[in-house]
């Protein structure tokens, strides 16, 4: 069934918003730009932008999820090919905190947004969401090892999780390179091993 003027329309419309929010994000970072930049640069008034998201954050969640998305995919099948339990995980782990740490300020704002944000909101769901298929990722790398029960893999990868979240968001880490974060979490996970 073909779509309608109306329906193109608004889809014409929610990529301009999609496109000029990913680029100022980029070049300035999410709290140097404003809503109304982006209005202007999707050429639409900001009545009309609000209609699509609420909120700065909305759209930062709009245009991070799917490169989130994409780096778990990433992350999932560089895990497959890797025999060891805790460099599988690392593997699911690296495009993320490399994804992360493209602009340092917009991935700490996308975390706190995805956390503190409203979970019934679809694009903080949609970011939960990537969240819980990670986890479910490292729980099928965990229950590699036959020591791991179903409910401890579920478990440890949960703690993974927030250790990953914590080593990219707080502030004592933001002059870190990606390398260093990424060994401050595997230091932590390979503790948490049996």
């Amino acid at each position: 069934m073909p779509v309608g003027r109306r329906e193109r329309n608004k889809q014409e419309k929610f990529d301009r918003i999609v496109a000029a929010a990913t680029e100022l994000f980029a070049e300035h970072g999410v709290d140097e730009v404003t809503t109304q930049q982006i209005a202007d640069k999707a050429d639409i008034g900001t009545g009309t932008l609000f209609l699509y998201a609420k909120t700065k954050g909305e759209l930062l969640l709009l245009v991070q999820n799917a490169k989130y998305a994409e780096a778990l995919e990433r992350g999932r099948a560089g895990a497959e090919g890797v025999p060891g339990v805790l460099d599988a995980v690392m593997a699911i782990v690296r495009p993320i905190v490399e994804c992360n740490r493209i602009q340092i300020d917009n991935g700490r704002t996308y975390l706190r947004e995805m956390v503190f944000g409203d979970p019934e909101e679809p694009r903080h769901g949609a970011a939960l969401a990537i969240v819980a298929q990670t986890e479910e990722a490292i729980a099928a790398v965990l229950r590699r090892d036959e020591r791991v029960t179903e409910g401890d893999a579920a478990a440890l990868a949960h703690i993974v999780s927030a250790v990953m979240f914590l080593s990219m968001a707080v502030s004592v880490n933001i002059g870190l390179s990606i390398e260093e974060i990424l060994q401050d979490i595997r230091r932590q996970v390979d503790v948490l091993l049996p």
